[in-house]
């Protein structure tokens, strides 16, 4: 059975364009610029396939080659897009490169050298694969077995371009035949393979984003920035789990600020949120990186030591205190007093996080019954 290379050829023109669309009204509705690159190159590359198709032999050698060149700033775009995703910039250069090494390669050789043409755009297009592929695999913040999709599918595309090329120049000595082989015919479908699997491998990569947003969001104080209760509880009990394992105890202590209804009561509410905003601002700047902080609720907050003594958790704690009754209140409202009661609890490495904060909670109120404003 013989397949027409035009016809395949503008089928996957006519799925590009389709799949371009829907990414550009996508990247729109949810404002997400690299949905919008990719878009954009769909509909250049489907525009840049369809009129070279259709219209090749009439178009004249100029027209035909910009044709080309708009291909080729496509698939930089496609390059670009991957970098937009993960949050760097455009490498404008990058994009612009390929066209115009296609355009100085195209003017420089003879008309008769249309294998070395399809030789270098092919070559063009490979290694802007390659470069998708290599930006896709340096943001591997995933594991690589849900992560693997997004680096293979750029990946086979180039080595799609490259080995039939490669191969052409023992397979066809004559160059003339070279373009009518099966090779293009092979090619055309797969392009319509790859853009289809882009576009599966781009929608995977936002659905996990937005997933990991809502995780996110889910397990965050939007008032100090904090870890919440929920967000706090599962992380301190991953990371008790693998200090037991290690065999290291981990340390919890659990504060609330003093009298903060009166604080309420007297200052207003905006002042009591940007007392608690500047408490956990200190609460964090008391902390290691491998320590845990979060608001547990209300004008409560807690931290989780890792891998510390009972009497550096205590110095931790009176540290921690001094900073707060030292802070430069009056600032926010002259005559604005703050201090902190704070509960410590110290375990060995088998204790639950239940159990260490049912502990520290306990010593929370007994230093509420002591007079408020130090450690127990």
């Amino acid at each position: 059975m013989s397949l027409d290379t035009s016809t395949l050829y503008l089928v996957a023109a006519m799925v590009a364009a389709m799949l371009g669309a829907m990414l550009l009204f996508v990247g729109s509705q949810e404002n997400i610029p690299a949905l919008r690159w990719w878009g954009t190159a769909y509909l250049l590359g489907a525009a840049s396939i369809a009129l070279w198709t259709l219209a090749a032999s009439s178009l004249g050698e100029m027209l035909s080659l910009a044709l080309n060149a708009v291909g080729f700033l496509a698939c930089g775009m496609v390059w670009n897009a991957s970098r937009v995703f993960h949050g760097r910039k455009p490498n404008l250069p990058g994009l612009v490169l390929g066209a115009i090494a296609w355009v100085a390669a195209v003017m420089t050789l003879s008309p008769e050298a249309s294998a070395m043409r399809i030789t270098i755009g092919a070559g063009i297009v490979a290694l802007y694969a390659a470069l998708t592929a290599g930006e896709l695999w340096s943001e591997r913040r995933r594991t690589l077995q849900r992560r693997w999709p997004a680096i293979v599918v750029p990946a086979l595309h180039g080595f799609a371009l490259m080995l039939p090329i490669l191969l052409g120049g023992f397979l066809y000595a004559d160059q003339d035949k070279f373009s009518g082989s099966v090779w293009v015919t092979v090619f055309s479908v797969e392009l319509v393979l790859y853009a289809v699997g882009t576009v599966f491998v781009i929608f995977m990569l936002v659905s996990e984003r937005t997933v990991t947003a809502h995780k996110t969001a889910a397990s965050m104080d939007p008032l100090t920035g904090m870890f919440n209760r929920r967000g706090f509880a599962e992380a301190c009990s991953r990371v008790i789990e693998r200090e037991a394992t290690a065999g290291r105890p981990v340390t919890v202590l659990i504060f609330d600020i003093d009298h903060f209804k009166s604080i309420n009561d007297r200052h207003s509410h905006a002042v009591g949120d940007d007392v608690l905003r500047r408490v956990g601002r200190i609460l964090r700047s008391a902390c290691r990186p491998s320590d845990l902080a979060g608001r547990y609720g209300g004008e409560e907050f807690v931290l989780a030591l890792l891998d510390t003594t009972p009497e550096r958790a205590r110095a931790v704690c009176e540290r921690l205190r001094a900073s707060v009754v030292d802070h430069a209140w009056s600032t926010l409202r002259p005559g604005l007093e703050v201090t902190i009661s704070i509960g410590l609890a110290c375990s060995a490495a088998h204790a639950s996080t239940a159990e260490l904060l049912a502990a520290a909670d306990a010593r929370l109120y007994e230093a509420k019954r002591a007079g408020r404003n130090c450690v127990r």
